[in-house]
């Protein structure tokens, strides 16, 4: 892992602010969604992609009852209804 040398305080409501040369390295824009995992004691951001819940496919995708689906997989599924 590599370190930035930056330090960011916890404001009363939990947020940080992520510095916008950080932002622009990484594309990350505002209203862009953020996935946290925790790993080992350390908390890490990732900028989240979707992907197909069935195949974890990240091109292509449709969105059904809010879950996202790849092309592929729903012809699949539609050929396992008939």
């Amino acid at each position: 892992m590599k370190s930035t040398g930056i330090v960011r305080k916890v404001d009363e409501l939990g947020r940080i602010v992520l510095p916008v040369e950080l932002r622009r390295t990484l594309s990350i824009e505002v209203k862009d969604s953020l996935e946290i995992y925790v790993e080992n004691g350390r908390i890490i951001l990732q900028k989240y992609e979707p992907t197909c819940i069935l195949c974890g496919a990240s091109a292509d995708l449709v969105s059904i009852h809010s879950k996202c689906i790849c092309k592929g997989c729903a012809k699949h599924c539609a050929a396992l209804i008939q």
